[in-house]
């Protein structure tokens, strides 16, 4: 009996063995069968989520935004430019032309004109002007003011979209911003990034000149330059410029205010060039003389080291070593404000002109005339 007890639980666990492996069997035969096999169920499928999707009527307004709608209508009015240039071919020394740079543009007329910077332009012998619809034509280069970093490139064509410009006076402070422009080249065209307006009339001393810009966190990197900064409302608010930068520094970016921008684009329109009032003298500050190696120690106003001969201000009386305080009532304490000070003046205007001379203020007028080309 003993040995009959010790054998019972083996002899249970292999009856349910064989009752478990009978059971498999009898399914495994059950789906191999025609008959006994039965459909899965398509609804209880684990790739159901991999079906195509079905089609939606309309695009929802949470996706619809301001943004989308404003890239869709001024996109198509954003171009790409290429810069060439003439070089030798190493092996054949021949001349070939090859790409020297890129850029980007906005169509702003009908007529083909094009609102690009004047780095993009730059030098070129040949201009090659890319279109958002995939069309590449030849461009030329209308005028440039290296002054402002702008300048005006056409293509004959028909039917060309055109980005409407806006009013970059009524702008606010934290309101949209969206950038559309080419970054990297044209492989990365029609990029579309967007932030906000940071600040307004953002002075920037770049050169010699002093520069006042609309500020944004939209990413504005290089190839982006004479792109459109963009507001909400689909119109062009301002020309982006990724020259005009600050290094080593992010979220800043910089666009030309396009009120700034409509009258020098027109003046290239009409005469190829921009017409500026001319003083006539050579000047310096305390920070333009240090980038020269020299020391100036000048509390107030600029140092004049020289004067044009048969110049406006040589005419008026002016002289090397006077130092000018005040031009039309405004101070002038760098070379920027002078330039800036001038701008806002026509030819052919009279300004007064403060200077101090030997330790006395003296008061001159001075005819502004035109500066030349050169």
């Amino acid at each position: 009996m003993n040995w009959y007890k010790r054998l019972t639980p083996y002899i249970a666990v292999s009856l349910i063995s064989m009752i478990i492996g009978a059971t498999l069997m009898v399914g495994c035969a059950g789906g191999i069968s025609g008959n006994k096999a039965q459909k899965p169920n398509t609804a209880e499928s684990p790739f159901t989520a991999l079906q195509p999707p079905t089609a939606q009527a309309q695009v929802s307004e949470a996706r619809n935004t301001p943004i989308v709608r404003a890239a869709q209508t001024v996109g198509p009015a954003v171009v790409g430019i290429t810069n060439k240039g003439i070089a030798r071919d190493f092996f054949s020394n021949r001349k070939v032309m090859v790409e020297q740079g890129s850029g980007s543009g906005v169509i702003f007329d009908a007529q083909g004109y094009i609102a690009t910077n004047y780095h993009v332009v730059a030098n070129a012998q040949e201009i090659s002007v890319s279109l958002a619809d995939g069309r590449t034509m030849d461009g030329k280069v209308i005028g440039v003011d290296a002054a402002t970093d702008l300048a005006v490139v056409k293509v004959d064509a028909q039917d060309l979209p055109v980005a409407i410009l806006g009013d970059s006076d009524a702008l606010m402070v934290g309101e949209p911003a969206i950038a559309i422009g080419n970054p990297l080249g044209l492989e990365f065209k029609g990029s579309v990034t967007a932030g906000v307006i940071s600040a307004l009339n953002r002075s920037l001393d770049i050169g010699e000149r002093r520069f006042k810009l609309i500020q944004t966190d939209a990413a504005i990197n290089p190839g982006n330059s004479g792109g459109a900064l963009v507001n909400a409302d689909g119109v062009v608010i301002g020309i982006n410029s990724a020259k005009i930068a600050l290094s080593g520094v992010e979220g800043i970016g910089f666009a030309i205010p396009i009120n700034s921008a409509r009258p020098i684009l027109q003046s290239l329109i009409d005469k190829g060039r921009v017409i500026r009032a001319y003083l006539g003298v050579g000047a310096l500050d305390p920070t333009t003389a240090a980038k020269y190696g020299y020391e100036l120690k000048l509390e107030k106003g600029v140092y004049i080291v020289k004067v044009s001969l048969n110049g406006p201000a040589d005419k008026a009386g002016i002289r090397e070593k006077d130092i000018v305080l005040k031009v039309a009532g405004a101070e002038t304490n760098s070379v920027a404000e002078l330039r800036a000070i001038l701008d806002t003046h026509q030819v052919g205007s009279s300004v007064e002109v403060v200077i101090l001379r030997n330790d006395k203020k003296q008061t001159i007028n001075v005819l502004l005339e035109e500066m030349s080309e050169q």
